[in-house]
């Protein structure tokens, strides 16, 4: 948003606004060979005067979960159906099937590259130990039906809480419910769905990692809902569209946005620029990095120098908030002019050593971003989209990760960013043959639409630097179609799967075009 511009530059911010935890989690996957003290590493001590840092982890709260295992037993009785469906009809079945579970369960918890801490199996025969059982504290509870009422399955869902069902067919014993989940507790015995908090996609038959995707959603989402989110210049949304946009992230994923003035951020990078010691240790990080393999400098070095302080000051700003997500506001003027360079590098170190930190302050994507970025576990890429044809999209941006897949710094070429030609922007080279997930909210908060494409190039037009062409498979003109709102979102991996849960848990639609 700078202060004059031509009506040539119109694409991401012609509507825009303008302007003149408790838990934290491990980064060894963001952090491991990068040579970088932006995340609170002991190195960021060990320059010159040892000066004044306040950094806070990233945070991943992990997905509590309370398994459950649902059944009861029954006595034999001459002349009359007296036990139901089911393989679990006797205390010592009882007990080889708990022993079962308990493997399966710690099996997944071994496999899960995102925390959980699963709670002890709990045994529950009839509704009032159900009950007792859904007041717990839990994020999300499995039930293995095994057997039981269906008051019994009924009263273990708490609505403030996510539920799940495991059955089994051919992993045996056969489960009574594998039988009649269906047409007597998610139908009620008729033909309309109408189990509250559990529907088709809830359930789960035989197969323990079909539970894990599902825990990487819900994980996704228990992270996503209520984040704090610093908003230097504001918070907004692109076009008129997403005027409503911070009104929605909260009433929608209950955020709590902390607007943060520009004058705030000009008084705390004066005295960040006073601290000679802070100076000096940016300075040598700047050339760290510069000298790193893999980096060519493309504009200014001062430009560089200055990012790593203003990197600093988004570091006293997320730990003074307690936060892992900030947001600027204004990133094509006002920035500038304040803090002498621009915010591209900035942010794009912040995500690389695990924080969430996204430009324009655009909160019809930025929801989409932090969800995204806690289903894969790694750094995404806030992106203009171009007009799809062929089969093809241009995606680009001015602040684009290096560290995408989560592990490897990417080649980058450090320029100036475009609009301006100023500054110190990244021009990061994806890996091509990379498959990717691609996110594109609406404006409304009502659909997202996703589908997978492979980066096939990192042109260099003129437009933002970070630039990938991406190969897709779906329709073309439905595509376009399709399409909604502006900023689209991109991360590497396949999680189409659990973008599309977590979203029918909140009550947003979700078209997956692949």
């Amino acid at each position: 948003m700078m202060p004059a511009r031509s009506s040539a530059c119109l694409h991401c911010c012609a509507a825009h606004r303008c302007g003149t935890a408790d838990l934290c989690f491990d980064r060894r996957s963001f952090i491991a060979g990068a040579g970088l003290a932006l995340a609170g590493l002991s190195g960021l001590h060990a320059v010159g005067a040892a000066p004044e840092v306040r950094h806070i982890d990233p945070i991943r709260l992990p997905l509590r979960i309370q398994p459950v295992l649902v059944y009861e037993l029954f006595t034999r009785k001459e002349a009359t159906s007296w036990r139901p469906w089911g393989g679990v009809q006797t205390q010592q079945d009882v007990e080889s099937e708990r022993e079962r579970i308990r493997r399966e369960l710690s099996d997944l918890e071994a496999a899960s590259e995102f925390p959980l801490e699963i709670l002890p199996l709990v045994s529950v025969q009839n509704p009032e130990e159900a009950g007792r059982v859904a007041r717990g504290n839990y994020d999300a509870l499995v039930m293995y039906a095994a057997g039981g009422s269906v008051s019994t399955l009924e009263a273990l869902v708490n609505p403030d809480k996510w539920t799940l069902v495991f059955l089994r067919h051919r992993s045996g014993p056969v489960y009574l419910w594998y039988e009649i989940v269906s047409n007597r507790f998610l139908r009620k015995t008729v033909d309309d769905f109408g189990q509250p908090g559990v529907t088709t996609r809830d359930v789960v038959v035989d197969r323990p990692e079909e539970l894990l995707w599902r825990f990487r959603s819900l994980f996704g989402l228990r992270n996503t809902l209520g984040k704090r989110v610093v908003c230097v210049g504001g918070a907004a949304g692109w076009g008129r569209g997403g005027e409503a946009a911070p009104r929605l992230t909260r009433e929608n994923f209950g955020m709590e946005l902390i607007e943060v003035s520009y004058d705030d951020l000009s008084r705390r990078l004066q005295q960040r620029q006073a601290d000679q010691a802070l100076v000096s240790h940016c300075n040598d990080q700047a050339q760290h990095y510069l000298r790193e393999t893999g980096v060519r400098l493309e504009t200014a070095e001062n430009f560089v120098s200055r990012a790593f302080l203003l990197t600093e000051v988004f570091h006293d700003l997320l730990a003074e908030y307690q936060t892992d997500a900030i947001t600027i506001n204004a990133c094509m003027g006002t920035i500038m002019q304040v803090s002498g360079t621009t915010a591209c590098l900035p942010l794009s170190l912040l995500n690389d050593s695990g924080y969430m930190a996204f430009c324009e302050s655009d909160f019809v994507v930025i929801p989409s971003g932090i969800l995204l970025h806690y289903l894969s576990g790694k750094p995404v890429f806030l992106n203009d989209p171009t007009y799809a044809h062929d089969g093809i999209v241009t995606l680009a941006h001015c602040t684009a990760p290096r560290r995408m897949d989560g592990q490897e710094l990417a080649p980058v070429r450090v320029m100036t960013h475009f609009e301006s030609d100023w500054g110190a922007a990244p021009k990061v080279e994806m890996k091509l043959g990379q498959q990717i997930t691609v996110v594109d909210p609406d404006f409304k908060f009502e659909r997202w639409m996703g589908f997978l494409g492979e980066i096939v190039a990192n042109p260099f037009l003129d437009i933002c630097r970070s630039q990938i062409d991406v190969e897709f498979t779906c329709d073309t003109e439905r595509l376009n179609a399709e399409t909604r709102g502006f900023h689209w979102m991109a991360a590497y991996g396949d999680y189409l799967k659990e973008a599309g849960y977590a979203l029918e848990k909140i009550g947003i639609d979700w078209l997956r075009l692949t």
